[in-house]
């Protein structure tokens, strides 16, 4: 549901504007305010989508609600309502941040169109913004066996190139890391990296969920959205478990890499994106690909380079500084003193069969924090670690 506030002194068209606007979508929740300051009071205790803003108004003009709402949701798009009169002053508010300006008395389809894609941009602009603070974590890869360190130079190596990555591995290892760690060393850490695990989305609706759609192009799509490529531009795309993603989609995927052009579902109209490609899959692709269920054009497109991360049962040398590291991590998410390990504990844990890998481990290392005694010992881990 999109809100939109709507700050007019004049009535008649304040009315006309919340009629338009609801008769548009039903998922419009429109509020109104009379003047600028009342809109600006209502800017300062809720959140609003989209505002439309009159720029003549007594008590505060529509300059003024600009600059003061650029201040307090500087991510709240402002599109102003300019009398003929107005036409100047109305150009001069882009140049202060607003998103765009309609003449009055508002032309139907320029309205709604407006409206449309700021919305639109607006869940762009929120988007990116959490997917920024998730980026901005400092992700570490923790290990120094050979295995390890032949990734993070690899790594190193290829983070500030533009080629494409494929990572390989069983579910658990740290692939997503890997992939976070390659945005984080690239030229494009400042744009937004954004995740898709193609396995969590229904087939039917992963083309939507990558390319976007325009409204009415099936069911459920009540207003244009655009998708992970259009909200990845200008930084990195990941595309997790890429193996399970439709044959549809890859095409469309396919076409996307090859033009750096997307199309929205339902719309022939091209939509360039300037993105990097990083793909994983717990999948073995050259055999999909023998089985049929997986494009090998799409494949040699996505492996330029191939980085294969090892199960934790392949480099349970690692397994001490991953214990260390969760169990600090872990007493800083509980707001806990850090508890010790014995040596015996650990060596326990080194031989145990890690078949979950990194993942099982961290819920192992915290399920012994919690049961465990003051320093979790070798009994503690022969009671609870196979619980």
């Amino acid at each position: 549901m999109s809100r939109i506030l709507i700050i007019e002194d004049e009535a008649a068209i304040r009315r006309v504007l919340v009629k338009i606007l609801t008769e548009e979508n039903s998922d419009y929740q429109v509020s109104e305010a009379e003047d600028g300051l009342a809109g600006i009071e209502l800017i300062r205790k809720e959140d609003f989508d989209l505002v439309l803003c009159d720029i003549k108004m007594p008590k505060m003009d529509g300059v003024e609600v600009l600059e003061a709402v650029k201040k307090v949701k500087p991510e709240t798009p402002m599109v102003m309502i300019s009398g003929h009169g107005d036409l100047d002053t109305a150009v001069n508010t882009m140049r202060l941040g607003a998103f765009d300006y309609i003449s009055k008395p508002p032309d139907l389809n320029r309205l709604l169109n407006t409206v449309r894609i700021a919305l639109d941009r607006k869940e762009l602009v929120v988007e990116n913004t959490r997917l920024k603070k998730k980026v901005s974590k400092n992700y570490e890869m923790i290990g120094s066996s050979d295995a390890m360190d032949q990734i993070k130079e690899m790594i190193e190596k290829v983070a500030p190139t533009e080629a494409r990555v494929l990572i390989t591995g069983p579910n658990g290892t740290g692939k997503e890391l890997v992939a976070h760690w390659l945005h984080q060393k690239s030229d494009r850490h400042k744009g937004p990296m954004i995740e898709v695990n193609c396995a969590a989305i229904p087939s039917e609706l992963i083309e939507s969920e990558l390319f976007g759609h325009v409204k009415g192009a099936f069911t459920s799509a009540n207003k244009d959205r655009a998708g992970k490529f259009e909200a990845a531009n200008g930084g990195t795309i990941f595309l997790d478990e890429v193996g399970d993603m439709s044959l549809s989609a890859q095409a469309k995927v396919l076409r996307a890499l090859q033009e750096n052009k997307v199309q929205r579902v339902g719309s022939d109209k091209d939509i360039k994106v300037d993105v990097r490609v990083v793909a994983a899959t717990n999948k073995n692709l050259k055999k999909e690909i023998e089985e049929g269920n997986f494009r090998e054009d799409l494949y040699h497109r996505l492996a330029v380079i191939l980085i294969k991360v090892p199960p934790l049962n392949d480099r349970r040398e690692d397994i001490p500084e991953l214990i260390e590291y969760f169990t600090a991590s872990i007493a800083k998410e509980h707001g806990t003193s850090q508890k010790k390990f014995s040596s015996k504990a650990i060596s326990l844990l080194q031989n145990y069969d890690w078949t979950g890998n990194i993942r099982e481990l961290r819920n192992v290392v915290e399920r012994l924090i919690i049961l465990g005694g003051k320093e979790v010992s070798e009994q503690d881990v022969k009671l609870f670690a196979s619980k």
